[in-house]
């Protein structure tokens, strides 16, 4: 006999198809971070643009996708290539279950291989700042009175010291990709008289949003990160007492990706970008 005691529970109120088809859809597409998803959907374009114009099915069959390989070769850097067809894969597998095992066939494979030596290209990468180039902006900082500067030098050494990437600290110009579940706010702040940190709520890497805690270490020298937190933390509390938010411009909103860059390549004009930290 089954013991009442421990039968099974009644099953909830069961959904209609369709809300289990909209709930089914809503859960594969937050497997993805927002920005990959448009990054892969730009992919999946390129792809469907090329068919289309080559008269071949969609399908992505390993002689479709080397052929696709070959063709993007001749128009962007065959090292990128391999990220394009993560993003066709990406979109297509819900469609042709195949895709992956596809895109590993030696087909395309070797084909990417060869496209990569024909056409060999050095990596673009953005010049590093260093600890000089940061310590020649002290003098023109430390002077400044304006709130906005001293945001964004504080930002700059915050990244710098931090060992942060820029979209950690910022919004994306896109507003489809602007998450406050990932926004620092400043109640997590906590300043001593050798360093100060700050809880990272979620990034890229962390995708249950379990938070990271950043620690920032004086330095005693004219790059040390602490000096102009410490007084932009007290400009902040004088300007906004009732926000939550611990990066704010002078008008009250979160910095952005180009508000950043136009600041820093006021003073570094020189292949610099948000890499550079």
């Amino acid at each position: 006999m089954i013991n009442k005691s421990h039968a099974s529970k009644r099953p909830c109120e069961p959904w209609t198809h369709d809300r289990l088809m909209r709930e089914h859809a809503i859960a594969i597409a937050n497997a993805i971070e927002p920005s990959s998803a448009s990054t892969y959907s730009s992919a999946l374009r390129s792809y469907i643009d090329f068919c289309s114009a080559h008269s071949l099915p969609n399908e992505p069959t390993p002689d479709t996708l080397s052929f696709y390989a070959v063709y993007m070769s001749h128009h962007i850097r065959p090292r990128s290539i391999s990220s394009y067809l993560s993003g066709v894969c990406s979109q297509l597998e819900p469609f042709f279950p195949n895709v992956r095992t596809n895109r590993r066939h030696w087909l395309v494979s070797k084909t990417l291989e060869g496209c990569k030596k024909m056409y060999l290209t050095a990596p673009l990468c953005k010049r590093p700042l260093t600890q000089s180039k940061l310590t020649s902006l002290s003098p023109l900082y430390s002077l400044s009175t304006s709130y906005n500067d001293v945001l964004f030098f504080s930002l700059l050494l915050t990244g710098f010291h931090g060992l942060m990437q820029l979209g950690e600290l910022i919004w994306p110009d896109n507003r489809a990709l602007q998450d406050y579940r990932k926004i620092i706010f400043c109640h997590s702040v906590h300043v001593n008289d050798s360093s100060y940190q700050f809880l990272l709520p979620g990034h890229k890497a962390d995708h249950f949003f379990k938070g990271t805690q950043v620690i920032v270490q004086s330095t005693l020298l004219t790059d040390d990160p602490l000096s102009p937190f410490t007084p932009y933390l007290t400009a902040w509390d004088s300007k906004f007492p009732f926000q939550a938010e611990l990066w704010l411009k002078e008008d009250g909103r979160i910095p952005t990706r180009t508000w950043f860059l136009q600041c820093l390549r006021h003073h570094f004009p020189d292949n610099t970008g948000g890499h550079s930290l």
